[in-house]
């Protein structure tokens, strides 16, 4: 499994590969074939000249990514008119769950496995081939094509370098808990957040999915350190600029992006005993009313200079594994990934169950 991204990002990214998805084993032969799927596609159309189109997005994506992608799509197809909707993931599966009757979406740009797998189960997602389908190993992929991922995202601990040094801050998880990190963590609202509820499933799966009694404890524990749970991620960064909070939990991409590109005052810590890695997705909503428009964009979007040109200016790891080292960063090329040992399935099973316990029985609960 750890081989299969040899090819492209060297062993940093094999290391993804062997922990970040579904523990069932994988045919990684990269040949594309899911069964039910449809044959594959022929090169996406030139862009064309015709009448105008209309394509609506619903996106989880940061508007950092959308100044990169958005300018030149327009560029190739002039007569397409985007029109984006921000959301979190999980919020975008509701949306489009509750049009399934008459769909207002054409595109799902940004969501994790568990929500992807999800709508795709539920019916929500169009069945599609694309041209680069053989590109991203059956890991990253549904089986029957309703979504695909577009890179990998780990989950890591997030703090204020200008308050805490690197060896200051928790080293791993279970450090979090630390009563003397009371009231120096903010955490991004759970439920909204296809990311948080992700991470929160993950360390109760890593207690035990059959107890999720022990995981329960844990969060409550955390709960109980964390000042505050921010309405969206500007507010979280607001909070951390000012050290209303110095540590919280977040995807590492955003954090290289905040600090590095924004100039937040943000550094991270890999957890020693490793990270969720989620596949960040995309996919066709089933009866999209925009459909040709929709696969232009999915094959423009995922072309390998599309995903060279955001692992330089936006440190995305591109699940595509024929992206040459040369055009990847230098720190793509040596930061070692641990992933977290996780069953995709299981949480994607037990996600909406622990994450509406939490809600109800554990936030704001700990400090009582």
């Amino acid at each position: 499994m750890q081989g299969i991204f040899v090819s492209s990002l060297a062993l940093t990214v094999a290391a993804c590969s062997g922990g970040g998805q579904q523990s069932a084993p994988a045919d990684n032969s990269n040949n594309g074939g899911g069964s039910g799927s449809q044959p594959a596609a022929q090169p996406a159309t030139p862009a064309p000249s015709g009448e105008p189109q209309k394509l609506v997005i619903y996106t989880g994506r940061d508007k950092n990514i959308f100044e990169v992608v958005l300018p030149k799509f327009k560029e190739k197809y002039p007569n397409i008119e985007v029109e984006t909707l921000e959301m979190g993931a999980q919020q975008i599966l509701e949306r489009v769950r509750a049009e399934k009757a008459n769909p207002q979406a054409d595109f799902w740009w940004g969501g994790t496995q568990s929500a992807l797998s999800t709508a795709a189960n539920e019916g929500l997602l169009e069945a599609y081939k694309p041209t680069f389908s053989d590109k991203v190993p059956d890991l990253y992929k549904d089986p029957q094509d309703r979504w695909y991922g577009e890179m990998l995202l780990p989950e890591v601990i997030m703090y204020n370098k200008d308050v805490l040094k690197p060896e200051e801050a928790p080293q791993d998880w279970d450090e979090l808990l630390d009563p003397k990190f009371k009231d120096k963590i903010v955490i991004r609202n759970v439920l909204p957040s296809g990311t948080m509820r992700t991470i929160y499933s993950a360390m109760i799966f890593r207690q035990g999915a059959d107890t999720p009694e022990k995981g329960y404890e844990w969060l409550l524990k955390l709960d109980a350190n964390t000042k505050e749970y921010t309405q969206d991620p500007t507010n979280l960064y607001l909070k951390l600029d000012r050290q209303e909070g110095v540590i919280s939990l977040w995807n590492l991409q955003d954090v290289l992006l905040q600090g590095k590109k924004n100039n937040h005052p943000y550094d991270f810590i890999y957890p020693k005993s490793g990270a969720p890695i989620l596949v960040d997705g995309i996919a066709l909503v089933k009866g999209a009313k925009n459909l040709d428009a929709a696969k232009n964009f999915m094959e423009f979007l995922m072309s390998p200079e599309i995903a060279s040109q955001l692992a330089k200016e936006r440190f995305q790891f591109p699940a595509r594994t024929d992206i040459s080292k040369d055009d990847l960063p230098d720190f793509m090329k040596n930061l070692e990934l641990k992933p977290m040992d996780l069953d995709w399935d299981v949480m994607a099973a037990k996600e909406k169950e622990w994450m509406q316990h939490w809600d109800e029985n554990i936030k704001g609960k700990g400090k009582k």
